[in-house]
């Protein structure tokens, strides 16, 4: 699965009508892929997947598939809490030609760990597609353990873990029992550095809308011994990975790609926008343009 350093969660773009914005997520895909995306995930939770229908769901991944046009993968967020869904939404994203899929822990049911060991192993077992599997607890409400992760990265086609649990011992758990082809991806933009130091492969994004080349050039200096030139901007970017998040996802990076011109829309209920004003978000923004250069030259 080769999703490089940064895979972006793309956000979806709606029209004034609440509806998929097509020429939009033109410009959106377009716009992420000058800027420093290696692959693209579609229909994950910054996706507001929750709220898509299987149909629009299908349809903006056909979009993306057509418009990113083999420049980088296309990952597509087929997971659910019902396993048998989850194998259909697999098949279907494999005829329409992904490049692999997103299998988020099932959310709701609360699996044990032989629970979530079953479902991942069966939905993978029904497509040739490489898999990476997401751990998301405050989501979910279970955490998918370092040992199960370790038990799955036996079956020949999962690839990777993206972890948003927050745990890095959890994380270096998963990368010392794991084979060197097994990736383990942050699912947090602010632990990127922190696990690039312990192994990790990268961070699946959702700053990276705005901060791609930022992002890329501290995970590049990283990787080229430039660790104190890294550390620096990581620091630089700490305060935008805050804001980001300081809201519900993708409330706060919907309202940022706005103020750089990209008319993504609003969010869907159950979640709620922000006005047209922000100052915290604003300033923020404001400081991240103004000073990186300054500080990184």
């Amino acid at each position: 699965m080769k999703l490089g350093s940064i895979g972006t969660a793309m956000v979806t773009p709606f029209n004034e009508e609440g509806q998929i914005d097509y020429e939009v997520t033109t410009l959106l895909i377009n716009h992420l892929i000058d800027n420093g995306t290696n692959s693209l995930i579609v229909n994950g939770t910054t996706g507001e997947s929750p709220t898509l229908s299987e149909q629009e769901k299908e349809r903006l991944l056909i979009h993306a598939i057509s418009i990113v046009d083999k420049r980088i993968p296309v990952i597509a967020g087929t997971g659910s809490n019902d396993t048998h869904a989850s194998i259909q939404a697999t098949r279907r994203a494999e005829q329409l030609g992904a490049d692999g899929v997103m299998l988020v822990v099932p959310y709701y049911n609360k699996p044990d760990q032989d629970g979530l060991y079953a479902h991942f192993k069966t939905i993978a077992e029904n497509t040739s597609l490489p898999v990476l599997l997401y751990n998301i607890p405050g989501r979910s409400g279970v955490n998918l353990s370092a040992e199960t992760v370790i038990r799955l990265s036996k079956v020949t086609n999962i690839k990777a873990v993206k972890e948003a649990s927050g745990d890095l011992a959890q994380m270096a758990a998963i990368i010392e029992g794991t084979d060197d082809a097994f990736r383990v991806y942050s699912g947090d933009d602010a632990l990127t550095l922190p696990l690039l130091a312990i192994g990790g492969s990268g961070v699946i994004s959702v700053t990276s809308h705005i901060a791609g080349f930022e992002m890329q050039r501290m995970i590049r200096d990283y990787h080229t011994g430039n660790t104190v030139n890294a550390a620096a901007l990581h620091l630089i970017l700490m305060p935008l990975f805050h804001a980001v998040f300081s809201k519900p996802n993708p409330v706060p990076i919907k309202y940022l790609l706005k103020k750089i011109g990209l008319p993504v829309g609003d969010v869907r209920l159950p979640l709620v926008g922000i006005a047209d004003h922000n100052s915290y978000l604003d300033r923020t923004l404001l400081t991240f343009q103004q000073q990186f250069d300054l500080k990184t030259g």
